[in-house]
This record gives structure tokens, sequence and C-alpha cells, in this order.
């Protein structure tokens, strides 16, 4: 009972501390999973285009950000892009210039998280037959209207349980932000965990809470992927 009143709400808990942290977490990975699915899309398509100026860059992407550890990544972004940064203002000014943690961590995920998302999508892309497509150009469809109607349907059934696997990966590598002392929750907890002595308790309930969060990411992609998966046979 005394371990958890240090969850309490006010100055003699760390409750409010906790949820802070969760809520920072929570922000990083929700913006960073657009930027991700809608980069990774785009680098599928380019990938698949038979413009090498679009198939080149975009493989070279992939396969950079595929290889680096994710903490590397968010090291030579947090530390590289304020080097940039700071180069371009010192033309103009003296003013020094930081990289925010947040959009650091964001940047860094992103791009990693973008490269894995697009495997999922080429392999999405390339089980749809090509049949489809021609009938839809036969039909008269352009090239958005065959994008809108007949791929990113059929790419989204195909796509979505290993864009799920990427999702609860996300959600375990926002804690990585914590290096940079962006205060979200592993940080928070390793500051009540200095503060209080207690490794054990808090790092549990540090775990439970990522836990519970992957339960309930894990329930509603479950509903998305019955939801397109309608009208198709098991």
């Amino acid at each position: 009972m005394d371990n958890l009143s240090l969850l309490s709400f006010g100055p003699d808990g760390w409750g409010d501390e906790l949820l802070a942290g969760l809520k920072i977490t929570l922000a990083l990975a929700f913006v960073t999973a657009p930027l991700a699915l809608i980069t990774g899309f785009l680098l599928a398509l380019a990938r698949r285009s038979d413009r090498p100026l679009l198939r080149i860059p975009a493989t070279i992407f992939s396969t950079v950000f595929k290889g680096l550890p994710e903490l590397i990544t968010l090291f030579i972004v947090y530390y590289g892009v304020a080097l940039l940064l700071r180069w371009f203002v010192a033309l103009f000014s003296d003013a020094y210039v930081t990289m925010p943690a947040f959009l650091s961590g964001v940047i860094a995920l992103g791009a990693v998280s973008a490269s894995f998302a697009s495997e999922v999508f080429m392999a999405a892309l390339g089980g749809i037959p090509r049949g489809q497509i021609e009938a839809a150009h036969a039909l008269g469809l352009g090239r958005w209207a065959t994008l809108r109607k007949v791929m990113i349907p059929q790419v989204m059934r195909l796509a979505l349980p290993g864009l799920s696997n990427l999702w609860l990966v996300l959600l375990k590598d926002t804690a990585l932000v914590s290096v940079l002392a962006l205060p979200d929750l592993l940080r928070r907890t390793f500051i009540a965990v200095g503060a209080t002595k207690e490794p054990f308790f808090f790092f549990a309930v540090a775990m439970i809470i990522y836990f519970a969060i992957s339960m309930v990411s894990s329930g509603i992609l479950a509903l998305l992927e019955a939801r397109y998966s309608r009208g198709y046979a098991r």
C-alpha cells in the first residue's frame, strides 16, 4: 500500500508526472505514425516507378534508414540537423540554434518507420492483380482515380497486419527519445526512481502502462483489419 501511495496525484505522489509523460509519449507516437505512413506509401510508389530519378533515391533512403539503429538515427538528427541549422543561421546572425527533442524524435522515428512501412506497402501493392489496374484504365479512370478507388482499399487490407506490427514497434521506440531529456513516460519514470529509490515498482508501472497501450492498440487494429477484410474469404 505504501508503494501505491507513490502513484497519488499531488506534491506527495508521482501520478501526475507519469500521466504527463504518458501524454508526451502518445503525442510523439500519434504525430510520427501518420508521417511515417504517408512517407512510406510514397516511398513504395517511388520504388515501383519506372523513372530512375524516383526509384533510386527512394531505394537509397529505405536502405539507409532500415540499416541504421534507431538510437544512432536519433542522435544524427538531433545533433546533425542542429549543426546544419547553426551553420545556416550563422550566415545572417549570431543566434544559437538547437534542435527540439520532440521534433528530433518525430523526424528520426518517422524516417525509420517510413522505411519499414515502404516494404509493407511494396508487398501490398504487389498483391494487387495487374488486370484490375488495366481494367480501371480501360474504364477511363485516371491514375489518381485508380489509386484512390482501386488500389488504396486493397492496399489497406493487405498492409494492415504489417502496419499493425510497425505501430507497436513505434510505441516502444518512443522510449528512446528519453535520452534527449524529453520528459516522456520513461524519462519521468527514471526521475521517479532516482527520487524514491523504488526502481522495481516504477519500472513495473511503466511496463504495465506500455502493455496496456499495446493491448488497446491491438484491439483497435484488429477491428480495422476485420472492417477492411469484409467480403473476402479467410
